[in-house]
């Protein structure tokens, strides 16, 4: 495991998040699926705040195509998450985000994976290229490449 996937420092941009009752399973942690969840609240976020997304009219939308998650440590609700987010790759018509979920100020990662969005039109569902204002927010977020 590499701290370019652990470490705080190696995300650009972060949502704070209130963990739930409801996310909690019968083990008494964060349930797995929820963390998805998580994952595409924080990159929907940066899409309509630094990318200027229009959600509810935009005729381009991002449909998750991939994703995947690690866990390395168990969070149970009541917490505040930080989920750090930053952009892996950044093709024409798709974008893989590097996110993690770190506890309250932890510097690492209690689970980190990738989320990957191809953009749609979202009349015909075939895809497209990435809108220029989604692409320059995209750019900012992009993780150095090693």
């Amino acid at each position: 495991m590499s701290d370019q996937n652990t470490a705080r420092d190696a995300y650009k941009y972060f949502s704070t998040i209130a963990t739930r009752w409801m996310d909690n399973d019968i083990y008494g942690h964060v349930n797995n699926v929820t963390y998805y969840s998580y994952f595409d609240t924080v990159a929907n976020n940066y899409l309509i705040e630094k990318g200027g997304l229009d959600i509810q009219s935009a005729d381009t939308v991002g449909f998750v195509v991939s994703s995947n998650c690690e866990y390395l440590a168990p969070i149970a609700h009541p917490c505040t998450i930080n989920a750090g987010f930053r952009v892996n790759k950044l093709g024409n018509k798709s974008v893989q985000y590097g996110i993690a979920i770190f506890v309250g100020d932890e510097t690492t990662a209690a689970a980190f994976g990738t989320f990957t969005h191809v953009f749609v039109n979202r009349a015909s569902g075939e895809s497209v290229p990435i809108p220029e204002p989604l692409r320059a927010a995209l750019q900012q977020a992009l993780a150095p490449q090693n």
